[in-house]
This record gives C-alpha cells, sequence and structure tokens, in this order.
C-alpha cells in the first residue's frame, strides 16, 4: 500500500482508506490523588465509542460542589487523545489551580470520523454529564451544573465554538448552565490565505493545516465549508449569538493561527458577544502543551482560573 498523505512521525493515510497513527506518550488515570487531584476514565458511548477522563482536584472534603469544565482536545480532529501525557498533566494543573471538575472527552477522530461527529460526540457529552451528575456517575456526585464552562485548543476550541452553536440552536439539559468558553490558539480557515498564512517559516505548518483540513471536512468539501470557516456560520446563526455566554480567546503571538483567532473574536464582537483576549506573546500554538509547566503555560492556567472565577 501506499501513502496517500501523511504529517511525517504522526500520522499517514494509506492507500487502502486505513490510517496508520503513530504512537503518543500516554498516561494512565490513577483513582488515588497525586500532585492534587485523582482521575478516572468513564464511557460516555460505548456504541460509537466516546469516552472521558475525569479530573477530581483534592479540596479537602467531599462536601462542596464543584464547577464543570467539559475540555475537547486538539489534534486537527484527526489525532491525540485524553490519554496523551501533555494533555493529562496540564489540565491536572488547571483541575487544582481552578478548583473544578473536568470532564476532558475523546470524541471520534477523522478521517475515519469526519465532521460533524466531533460536534456530534461533544454535544452528547454535554447530555451525558447532565444525566449522570444525578446520580449515575458517582464521580460527578458533586458537580455543579449551574456553572459549566467549555473550553478546548486548537481543533478543540473549533469543537466549543460548534457545540455552543448547537446548544443555543437546541436549548440544553434543564439545569445545565453553560457560563463561559475559553477557545484556545483556535483552529478556523478558509479558501483566502491571510497574511499570518503567508509569513515566511509558515509553510510548513500551514501544509499541516491544511492537510488536517482535507482529512477531516466532509468529501467534497473545501476550507470555507461552514465548520472551517466562522463566518458561513453567520447567515443561518442569526439570533444565537445572544445565547452564548462569556467568551475568552487565547492566542500565541507566534502561532500561525494568531490572526484567525484575532478575527474570530473581533466576529464574535460584531455580533454583541462580550470576548477577552488574552495573547502570550512570543509563544507557540500550543505551548502549554508542549511545556506543560513553563511560566507561560502556568500563567494561562491562572488565567482560565480568573476566567471561572469571574463568570
Amino acid at each position: 500500500m501506499s501513502i496517500v498523505a501523511e504529517v511525517p512521525g504522526i500520522l499517514q493515510l494509506l492507500s487502502d482508506g486505513s490510517v496508520k497513527r503513530f504512537p503518543l506518550p500516554t498516561t494512565a488515570a490513577s483513582d488515588e490523588f497525586s500532585d492534587g487531584y485523582k482521575t478516572k476514565d468513564v464511557v460516555i458511548d460505548s456504541a460509537k465509542p466516546i469516552t472521558a477522563r475525569i479530573f477530581v482536584p483534592d479540596t479537602g472534603d467531599d462536601l462542596h460542589r464543584l464547577p464543570v469544565l467539559m475540555h475537547f482536545h486538539g489534534g486537527g480532529f484527526c489525532i491525540c487523545s485524553t490519554t496523551w501525557l501533555p494533555f493529562h498533566a496540564y489540565l491536572g494543573g488547571v483541575c487544582v489551580k481552578s478548583q473544578v471538575l473536568i470532564v476532558s472527552v475523546d470524541y471520534r477522530l477523522a478521517p475515519e470520523h469526519k465532521i460533524p461527529t466531533p460536534y456530534d460526540d461533544c454535544h452528547s457529552s454535554l447530555q451525558w454529564l447532565a444525566s449522570n451528575a444525578c446520580g449515575g456517575e458517582p464521580w460527578l456526585g458533586r458537580a455543579d451544573l449551574s456553572r459549566v464552562f467549555l473550553s478546548g485548543e486548537s481543533a478543540g476550541a473549533n469543537i466549543v465554538h460548534h457545540v455552543m452553536l448547537r446548544v443555543a440552536r437546541d436549548g440544553v439539559e434543564e439545569g445545565l448552565n453553560i457560563r463561559g468558553l475559553m477557545i484556545i490558539h483556535p483552529y478556523f480557515g478558509s479558501e483566502e490565505r491571510i497574511e499570518s498564512e503567508l509569513a515566511e517559516g509558515m509553510e510548513a505548518p500551514l501544509a499541516k493545516s491544511d492537510l488536517f483540513w482535507r482529512l477531516s471536512l466532509p468529501e467534497g468539501s473545501d476550507r470555507d465549508h461552514w465548520a472551517s470557516n466562522f463566518e458561513k456560520t453567520a447567515a443561518d446563526a442569526e439570533g444565537l449569538w445572544q445565547r452564548f455566554p462569556a467568551v475568552a480567546v487565547f492566542i500565541a503571538g507566534m502561532d500561525l493561527l494568531k490572526e484567525r483567532g484575532i478575527m474570530y473574536a473581533e466576529f464574535l464582537r460584531s455580533k454583541g458577544l462580550a470576548v477577552d483576549v488574552v495573547v502570550a506573546e512570543g509563544q507557540e500554538h500550543a505551548f502549554h502543551l508542549l511545556n506543560h509547566d513553563s511560566d507561560d503555560a502556568l500563567l494561562l492556567q491562572s488565567q482560565m482560573a480568573d476566567f471561572m472565577n469571574k463568570h
């Protein structure tokens, strides 16, 4: 079999349609507190399948309710999982810093499961949260459904946007109140190239970005598909924007996607939303995962905690 498309050392699409993903470092869940939190892997839907990793902080008691952070991981819709060591380590830090209960969702990946499957899976995870916080999953017993936040980086940030659009359109389970969105290094695109994508030195990350879009979008679609180009959602989303909660957009100053993130924040502001923009100057895409205990990564944890405390 020949290689049809490739991200070297990460993913290969073979001529028979099969996908080879190269192993990434993972870590197991542990129900014993370590570094201030414990974790558990759960099944959201065994038929698809959709799973998640729950993070619970060591608060010293089991009584008071905890806000809930639903996190959708990045990876161009095609790679990574909740068990990947950088995701686990970073979210563990967020769990402790913010004193929140985190549900990190493992949705199905493209190209086997193209868009809108990630949106479907992550939206259904909210329904699972609502039904299981009332006695189904013991680790969700302390979940405060009146204070739920959504976050994600890169493709996960794109998922947050589209899941919230669906919530705004269709509603959500009674008692579940989404208080804010944390959009980290958002992954959007269009057929028209923008300045940051044409800058010197961006050829390799742009090619990688284009490949992930090609693998994840529905057959016959291009980057002006509504999943990629957020402006394409405007026509059929009028009347929904006022149902969005507060939004924080986090941007890395040296990221290929920096300009897209700024455009996205301005787009939401044009719809009347309150949007905070936080820029990590001198940092690259997903820096908080690549060096999860760096000063800037710890600062991002604090900024996320401040946002949730404020809302």
